[in-house]
């Protein structure tokens, strides 16, 4: 596939612009490490003991799995969206509804992103600024209550909401300038706010911190009759401990892959997308054990089980605690802390609302997302994804929406991997810039099944419901793109996105695969139920 200049400014013909190098996509992901601080609390008082060898086998998991996408992407140099489209690519010839099932899960699972990093990132600021039984952080409006749908759940205004609301409108602001001007600003933001998550995750290992006990006795976490925690065992209950603790990692480990986001916008995609997923996974896979084996180390188990660890709130003050912060120092840590989330934020920002401009572009999702301003921002698709999070916002457990969402990155997940060989049957001539290796593509089809064990298995871990209600949102897409396609479009999809997708007669592509993709989708649907069976067992 040849590059495709771009000479007609954006504000002109609402395209994307070519800017980046592989070292700007790099510097924009460079949130995805911070998103370590979204699961390490749950995780770490959900697994036990074990929680820092989840996180090691995710992100390798992760690592594995992006080799995968990163052939891909290269097939495609001139679209943007990130790998959900160019894995949708691979299905759309098989069925109408499936490409956009993709790129639809893959945006309800990263937007969350956005509420659940202002969410914390307030919760954060107000436990320096204001003491835990303070009016400012007790008081709380409800608006409707939820229990119906889990125990406890409401729509409530207060602190955290209002504090959130206004940064995620900073996070906006720094957006509509541009991918560019974007990544430029997340350079200085990188280097500040990702220092504290370096030194969290080393200066532990040399002060003699990281105690050895507190990985013993090396068995997940369970319950006992009264809800008590204790050390479980390696049986059954304990897998499904396991399976939960690894779905949920999934959601932290794998984002690295938001890096081909920006293939549209690379000045030399066919090279600059590999070497851009490749250095991300690579400085994701440090901060991803070194935090955790910190955080395990200093806290030990009833640490880790306090009830703030559990919802994230209490992080940032523990692990100021951990490279033995006092007093102002800690009030500093947890502002780099709060700025860590927000590049995070960013990141999930830049690429949720590119899968939404690039979902409208091929005429999966409404029209009105197709549009972006004169710096080359979606900002269409940016008010959509603020307007959608504002909502999330108002939920008073940011642990129930990040294990639903995570229900459709899982599913986005195993059609992605599954379009890798896809690809290579129906496109088996076609120019690869890169071309994963035979033995690491079959091993990221095995794990698009293993990451759906994790699911059934695990996923109601995380509250009652939690599956059910992730699939609920993953089958929204259904009228979403029934409307956009028989009602804009009248049955027919854009003429560009015909020609992308080679859906004519184009040489070079062609439906070879038979009955493989939908054995594959029956085959994942399968594994699905029965793991989910065998977790009540």
């Amino acid at each position: 596939m040849t590059d495709i200049a771009m000479t007609v400014p954006a504000r002109e013909d609402h395209r994307l612009i070519r800017s980046l190098t592989w070292r700007d996509a790099f510097w924009v992901t460079s949130g995805v490490p911070a998103l370590v601080l979204f699961t390490i609390g749950p995780i770490a008082a959900t697994a036990g003991n074990i929680s820092v060898a989840i996180w090691t086998a995710s992100i390798l998991m992760g690592f594995i799995q992006a080799f995968t996408y990163g052939e891909i992407a290269g097939l495609f140099p001139h679209k943007s969206g990130g790998a959900s489209v160019y894995g949708a690519i691979g299905w759309v010839r098989y069925g109408k509804l499936l490409a956009p099932i993709s790129v639809w899960c893959n945006w309800f699972a990263w937007t969350p992103v956005l509420a659940i990093g202002v969410s914390l990132g307030a919760g954060y600021i107000l436990g320096v600024l204001f003491a835990a039984d303070s009016v400012v952080n007790t008081w709380q409006f409800t608006l409707v209550d939820l229990g119906w749908l889990r125990t406890g759940l409401t729509l409530r205004i207060n602190s955290t909401f209002l504090l959130g609301f206004v940064l995620m409108l900073i996070v906006f602001a720094i957006q509509h300038r541009g991918i560019l001007s974007t990544a430029k600003l997340q350079k200085i933001f990188a280097v500040s706010s990702l220092l504290p998550l370096v030194l969290i995750g080393v200066v532990p290992l040399f002060t003699g911190d990281v105690v050895s006990s507190n990985f013993a006795p090396f068995v997940p976490l369970a319950r006992d009759a009264a809800g008590n925690a204790v050390n479980g065992a390696w049986n059954w209950p304990g897998m499904v401990v396991v399976a939960g603790s690894m779905l949920m990692a999934a959601w932290s480990t794998y984002g690295f892959e938001t890096a081909v986001c920006y293939t549209r916008e690379f000045k030399n995609p066919a090279a600059d997308t590999f070497k851009a997923l490749l250095y991300s996974g690579l400085f994701c896979l440090a901060i991803f054990i070194l935090v955790p084996l910190a955080f395990q180390g200093s806290l030990g188990l009833a640490g880790m089980l306090a009830p703030d660890i559990y919802s994230g709130m209490g992080v940032a003050k523990a692990m100021a605690a951990m490279v033995h912060a006092g007093g102002v120092m800690t009030n500093v840590i947890v502002v780099m802390l709060v700025c860590t989330l927000l590049l995070s934020i960013m990141t999930a920002m830049a690429g949720s609302s590119r899968t939404l401009y690039q979902g409208a572009v091929d005429g999966w999702l409404p029209r009105y997302l197709d549009r972006v301003n004169e710096h080359g921002a979606p900002t269409r698709a940016m008010w959509t994804d603020l307007g959608f999070n504002l909502i999330l916002l108002l939920l008073s457990d940011i642990v129930f929406i990040l294990a639903a969402s995570n229900v459709g990155y899982i599913i986005f997940i195993f059609m992605n991997l599954n379009s890798g060989w896809i690809h290579r049957i129906d496109r088996k001539d076609w120019a690869r810039p890169f071309r994963t290796p035979d033995w690491l593509l079959a091993a990221g089809t095995f794990l698009a099944y293993v990451n759906l064990v994790f699911l059934g298995m695990g996923a109601d871990i995380w509250g009652e419901g939690t599956l059910v209600t992730g699939l609920f949102f993953a089958s929204l897409i259904v009228p979403v793109f029934v409307f956009r396609h028989y009602i804009q479009d009248k049955g027919h999809f854009p003429e560009a996105m015909k020609e992308d997708m080679y859906l004519g007669h184009e040489e070079g592509a062609a439906v070879r695969a038979g009955m493989l993709p939908y054995l594959a989708l029956l085959g994942g649907c399968a594994v699905v139920a029965i793991s989910h069976w065998l977790a009540s067992m």
